[in-house]
């Protein structure tokens, strides 16, 4: 079924992609209602990006793609409240929203992208998978937090979502990778934003280009 009627919304200040696990404090009565729902069915609603609005109370206007997320763990608090840990599974574009309940829901229909092809994948991702790694690395070397580059995915669709989701820019910028058409268009933007953020970090952290430094490497420290 590619169509979900009375589908329930929660509108977050944060973009979900696919295979991503988000953590969510649940203390509205309005979504403790809704995650109470949605256990008792399939565990299932969507996230999407505020367009206007906020949070907490009141309504909130969605941006028109999101991610469904999956409930994987629920943990209740003594003062009534859930921690809940969900993964993003399926991307997906709102037709209609509908405001009767105490919480948005809407008629949705899964969007998954169009799958990466030979023509992007063979002079893109090896590009890619030099940005990213070095993304990471410095990354790592900022917050002091080593991050194992080796064990990438080696799946070209995987890789481009995964960088996606590794990616520290705004929710706008989020939003705008999340709604391309295809997965082309997805790991170009990827690669834009991460040469953009690379030169940026570097400036910041004063660490060389690997392409430009000498065998010898300083740490910044």
């Amino acid at each position: 079924m590619n169509r979900i009627s009375n589908f329930p919304l929660f509108p977050l200040n944060t973009v979900l992609f696919p295979g991503q696990i988000i953590p969510l404090h649940i203390f509205e009565l309005r979504y403790h209602a809704m995650i109470n729902e949605c256990m008792a069915q399939d565990g299932l609603f969507g996230v999407v990006l505020i367009r206007q609005g906020m949070e907490v109370g009141g309504r909130a206007e969605p941006f028109d793609i999101g991610t469904t997320a999956r409930i994987k763990q629920v943990n209740q608090l003594e003062d009534g409240s859930l921690d809940i840990i969900c993964v993003g599974e399926q991307r997906y574009k709102i037709q209609s929203l509908t405001w009767d309940q105490p919480y948005l829901t809407g008629e949705v229909e899964y969007w998954p992208w169009a799958p990466l092809t030979n023509d992007v994948v063979q002079p893109d991702l090896p590009v890619l998978k030099s940005l990213i790694k070095d993304y990471l690395e410095i990354l790592g070397a900022l917050t002091g937090n080593q991050i194992e580059v080796e064990n990438l995915p080696g799946d070209p669709n995987q890789l481009t979502i995964l960088t996606a989701i590794a990616l520290r820019i705004s929710n706008a910028e989020k939003q705008s990778i999340l709604s391309t058409e295809s997965l082309d268009e997805m790991l170009e933007l990827c690669i834009q934003y991460l040469r953009r953020e690379n030169s940026a970090l570097r400036a910041t952290a004063a660490i060389p280009d690997p392409r430009e430094r000498s065998l010898t490497y300083y740490s910044p420290n």
